[in-house]
């Protein structure tokens, strides 16, 4: 079955107010736009836009609830919580400005610290829970803009000891020392562990462990400035600080994004971010595909709750490239995405670029769904067939496709993007 979903984009600060409305062909609602969910997740479930297809249920999360085999499939098992759910979100994520610092939690976390809330009494909702789901939260991003900027996962810290050491040629008298002295306590590691712990170390300082960080903060600042003026090195994340300190001033996460990979995506790249990674997405539009969760650790850049001590429980202090994740070709016209987890898998079907000037339509694209999916259209008009039905897609429809139609045959001269499970 074919079911066409909806939703309205979430309205967080960081927003842009167009990105998406000029992304999917909508009007604009004035304020930001930051998130367009298309999922079950109670926080924000797709509207269904055709309940009779749904025995009246108004969104995904109530059909799901009330009629798991019709929407998850033939034998839906039970998960945590002893209730079927859909293992994704789809979303569009649309940044003008700096997320949080953040890192998400393993499934052995999030179960835990779920349940330790619950028997603490905070209320779900509640602006000083972290753990608002029992599951955990490994998440890619693919670029649709022509660049989309990040901070994601921990670098080796002999690198960012450079960059601190770029600072203090940079700087001034009254900043030099600071800025050579915290360079210092980052270089000089000679294996894994001892990166990490140093990591560890110079985190714990900054994120609030009895150390007075502002003075560093405002050395960094004043040094980066002086460096942009000067056309240094290290220019990328030179600007990175100036436009964290913008957004955040004297917030110990300005410091902290120097000791993290500074990644910048071109249209069609994507990152997949593990459990434990900390990033920040910085700018850019993009494709944003998850567990089916909305816990987020922070530890810095927003004026949201942070914990430190059990972001510290999830972090991966492992210093690591970028974590590109490089896509499978799987039929003209057809990539797809699969990182390590069986949650999400991510298609992209591209049809039709030829189309105006050659007067042919491509042949068809076949996507196999091992269980039920979520489509997004952002570009042209595509038919989507299975085994039992058929619809027409338009930018920006998107639809919920039941197991039983086995595999989505996509036709016409357009973009898709198809979430399933990675099985």
């Amino acid at each position: 079955m074919f079911v066409r979903i909806g939703n309205t984009p979430r309205d967080y600060a960081w927003g842009s107010t167009t990105a998406i409305a000029e992304l999917l062909g909508t009007r604009p609602s004035g304020g930001p736009e930051a998130e367009l969910w298309l999922g079950a997740h109670p926080a924000s479930p797709s509207r269904v836009l055709s309940p009779g297809d749904t025995a009246g249920e108004a969104d995904l999360a109530a059909w799901i609830a009330a009629d798991p085999e019709a929407a998850l499939g033939q034998g839906s098992a039970p998960d945590v919580g002893d209730a079927p759910k859909l293992p994704f979100l789809l979303k569009v994520l649309a940044a003008a400005g700096p997320l949080s610092l953040q890192a998400h939690p393993s499934p052995e976390r999030a179960r835990a610290g779920f349940l330790r809330e619950n028997e603490a009494g905070i209320p779900v909702d509640s602006p000083e829970r972290n753990y608002k789901d029992p599951f955990h939260k490994p998440e890619l991003i693919y670029a649709l803009s022509e660049r989309f900027e990040a901070l994601c996962g921990f670098r080796e810290p002999g690198l960012s000891a450079e960059v601190f050491r770029a600072l203090a040629e940079a700087a001034d008298d009254r900043h030099r020392g600071r800025l050579t002295a915290f360079g210092e306590r980052l270089a000089g590691t000679a294996s894994v562990d001892e990166a990490r712990g140093t990591l560890r170390d110079a985190v714990g300082w900054l994120l609030g462990d009895g150390g007075d960080v502002a003075p560093l903060v405002a050395s960094v600042v004043a040094a980066s400035r002086r460096g942009v003026e000067t056309g240094g090195p290290f220019d990328r994340e030179l600007k990175t600080v100036l436009a964290l300190a913008e957004a955040f001033p004297s917030d110990a996460g300005i410091v902290l994004s120097l000791l993290l990979n500074r990644v910048t995506l071109h249209r069609g790249e994507a990152l997949y971010l593990p459990a434990g990674n900390i990033h920040a997405y910085l700018e850019g539009l993009g494709v944003e595909l998850m567990a089916a969760s909305d816990n987020v650790l922070r530890g810095g850049l927003t004026r949201k709750h942070i914990d430190v001590p059990e972001l510290f429980s999830v972090l991966d202090f492992t210093p690591l490239p970028a974590p590109f994740l490089a896509a499978t070709p799987a039929g003209a016209g057809i990539e797809e995405f699969r990182p390590d987890v069986p949650d999400f898998a991510l298609w992209r079907v591209a049809l039709g670029a030829n189309t105006a000037a050659t007067g042919e339509l491509p042949a068809p694209a076949r996507i196999p769904l091992p269980g039920p999916a979520i489509a997004l259209c952002t570009e042209g008009e595509v038919q989507l067939t299975g085994a039992l039905g058929t619809l027409t897609l338009g930018r920006g429809g998107s639809v919920y496709v039941t197991p039983e139609e086995q595999f989505i045959e996509v036709a016409g001269a357009g973009t898709l993007f198809v979430a399933t499970p990675n099985t």
